[in-house]
Formats: structure tokens, C-alpha cells, sequence
């Protein structure tokens, strides 16, 4: 993959027909490739967030919506938020009182998201989601992941699905937004909406639905998003 980047430069902005490209040149890559590109872009925007495509200038208003209108109290339980980016949704759970491990594969990423909150009290590590810590397994009260898993190829989906799902603790919630779509079928991406079939692979773990919330925005080439929350059995 280092070879994708070679001799390349990222633009300012990246376009999202650019973004397809990138990922059409990959597809014939190792599964490993699905994400290993994510760490020159980070290292190539040097610091500038308008180089990276999916930044946003907070934390997602997903989360802070779900925290606010179910006054959630993290104090004394443990949060984890996957391919947490530049930190901005890990940092409305500290807030909100969770300890708080906040992962990415990229190391640039994580970087950044420590220079962003030099006195955060957020745990940022450097992991990848197809190779989690024994440590981590069934070891957090909420999960919470945006992005990751329409970011990957479908060919992965039931893998990150699997993974994302078994850091859950008996008890706890797993909190999944994400594009949605209709067809069960292939889908060209990148980003790869989910299907409804594949959001039930967290039911297939034992995770319920307890809540469920489309909401639509006809201007967007991804009309549907979906914020659901499972609840992990005891």
C-alpha cells in the first residue's frame, strides 16, 4: 500500500469522487489494505483537518443528541469509541463522565488527537479493529463507533461487525450511526451504507435494539441515517 501513496499528493480538500478512486485502485488489495491507507492520509494532512474528507469541527451530533436527551451519566463506567479519529467524540464521552479509550489504526491520528486535548483524560492507542486486545474483549459499558464500519469494504462487513461487538461487557450498549441503504446488494463505495441484514449481525451476538432513529436528508447522496442502540445481555 505504501506504494499507492508513493510520488502522490493529497489535495486541500479531498473530493468524494477522488475518495472512490483511492478505493478503486485498492480493491484487488489483502484485506488489510481496506485500511491501511488510512494513516499516509492523516500524516499527509500535516495538521490541517480540511484534508481529511470525514472530519467534522465536533464531536458528532449523534452522540451528543443520544448523551443529552438520555442524560447519561458516565461517572464510574468504561467507554470505547472506534476509529476515533481526531478525538471529538471521545472527548463529549469524558465530559459526559465515562473513562474513555478511544482507538485508531492510524498512529497519525491518535497523535493529533492528543495535541488537539493535551490535558484530555481520554486513554488514545494506536490499534487496529481486526486485531483487538485480549484485555479489551467484553470490557466496556458502551460502545460506541461512527463511520468505522461504512468506511470498510462489504467483503469485511460481518469481520468489523464481529469485532465491534465483542467489546461490549454483559449489560452494556453498543451505539452504532451510520449511512443506511435499501438493497441488500453490492454497493459502490466508499463510504458502503449498511443494510439492515447487516446491522442484524448485532442481534446475531445476543445485542437487542432498543432504540432505533432514521433520520432522512433528501440533499444528500446518503439519504438515510440510522442511530441505533443495542443492549448487550447480562
Amino acid at each position: 500500500m505504501a506504494a499507492f501513496f508513493k510520488g502522490r499528493r493529497i489535495d486541500l480538500i479531498i473530493s468524494l469522487k477522488d475518495f472512490c478512486e483511492m478505493s478503486d485502485e485498492m480493491s484487488d488489495e489483502t484485506s488489510e489494505s481496506y485500511y491501511d491507507w488510512f494513516e499516509p492520509l492523516y500524516a499527509q494532512a500535516n495538521g490541517d483537518a480540511t484534508q481529511v474528507p470525514w472530519s467534522l469541527p465536533t464531536a458528532t451530533a449523534y452522540l451528543t443528541h443520544w448523551l443529552s436527551k438520555n442524560k447519561v451519566q458516565g461517572a464510574g463506567r468504561s467507554a470505547v469509541v472506534v476509529g476515533c479519529g481526531l478525538g471529538d467524540d471521545a472527548e463529549a464521552l469524558a465530559a459526559a463522565g465515562f473513562v474513555v479509550t478511544a482507538f485508531d489504526v492510524s498512529p497519525s491520528a491518535v497523535a493529533w488527537a492528543q495535541e488537539r486535548f493535551p490535558k484530555s483524560s481520554v486513554n488514545y492507542t494506536v490499534a487496529d479493529v481486526f486485531q483487538l486486545p485480549d484485555d479489551w474483549l467484553a470490557a466496556f459499558d458502551l460502545v460506541f463507533d461512527f463511520r468505522t464500519i461504512q468506511a470498510l469494504p462489504l467483503s469485511v462487513r460481518t469481520d468489523v461487525i464481529t469485532q465491534i461487538a465483542s467489546l461490549v461487557k454483559p449489560g452494556g450498549i453498543v451505539l452504532i450511526a451510520t449511512y443506511a441503504r435499501e438493497s441488500e446488494g453490492a454497493f459502490e463505495g466508499p463510504p458502503w451504507p449498511l443494510s439492515a441484514q447487516e446491522l442484524a449481525q448485532f442481534e446475531s451476538y445476543g445485542l437487542v435494539a432498543v432504540v432505533k432513529e432514521t433520520l432522512h436528508n433528501a440533499e444528500s447522496r446518503f439519504a438515510d441515517r440510522i442511530l441505533i442502540q443495542y443492549q448487550a445481555p447480562l
